[in-house]
């Protein structure tokens, strides 16, 4: 694959996945979005069994994770939880600021780079091209299956008259918004791992290349990354 390869428009859906299927299969004729199978709400350790299982692991093994545990671990992260939830939006398994749901979760697999749209449940195209290792600042870890950027968009934040915080526009407020929301999807995703035995690591990333590689818009920050896949 072109690693510089760019999808500048989203292509129409097409249905490459079944639940048992693994992230490695793509179809041929392009990069398209991955319809990713409904995720499944029951099951794993109890919470309190997956509080005392949390931990960080960066061993972690190259093998493809499937589909239904990729579904499961973005929905447990970032998912629609509620159709109806405060200032007209749905709710998500993690709070934000005002709402603001301000952080995206753009997840690089081995064949390019997608953007978890929680609404459809799906992953967007956005790089063609493997950029696991950007998730490292210190050289990557560029055969662990699924990486996660943490990246904020700065315009998500409404500053128009009807809303009731009347600092969310000034900049180390918004700072410490997402620096804290970026926390409680991480900690829903190490949960998720710990319940499911996966090992998982949140750590700094390559933000000058992502910036680049990623295409990402002024009003876009990348913030942190986290690696989840089987421990070796």
């Amino acid at each position: 694959m072109n690693r510089r390869k760019f999808v500048k428009t989203v292509p129409s859906v097409a249905m490459i996945a079944a639940a048992g299927s693994s992230l490695s299969i793509l179809p041929d004729d392009g990069f398209k979005p991955i319809i990713l199978p409904k995720p499944e709400k029951e099951g794993g350790k109890s919470v309190m069994m997956s509080l005392l299982e949390r931990k960080t692991t960066r061993n972690i093994s190259s093998k493809e994770l499937p589909m239904q545990v990729v579904s499961n671990l973005l929905w447990a992260g970032f998912g629609v939880n509620r159709e109806k939830a405060s200032f007209n939006k749905k709710g998500r398994t993690a709070p934000s600021a005002s709402n603001s749901q301000e952080i995206d979760l753009y997840v690089a697999l081995r064949e390019g780079v997608y953007l978890y749209d929680a609404e459809l449940h799906q992953l967007l195209p956005v790089a063609e091209g493997d950029f696991r290792a950007r998730s490292g600042h210190w050289g990557g870890i560029p055969e662990t299956p699924v990486n996660i950027f943490y990246i904020a968009d700065l315009s998500r934040y409404d500053l128009g008259p009807s809303q009731p915080d009347p600092n969310i526009g000034n900049s180390e407020v918004q700072k410490s918004y997402y620096f804290t929301d970026t926390g409680f999807i991480a900690q829903n995703i190490y949960l998720y791992a710990a319940s499911e035995g996966l090992a998982a690591w949140f750590h700094n990333c390559d933000k000058e290349n992502t910036v680049k590689e990623f295409k990402l818009k002024p009003s876009q920050k990348v913030l942190f990354a986290q690696t989840i896949g089987y421990p070796e």
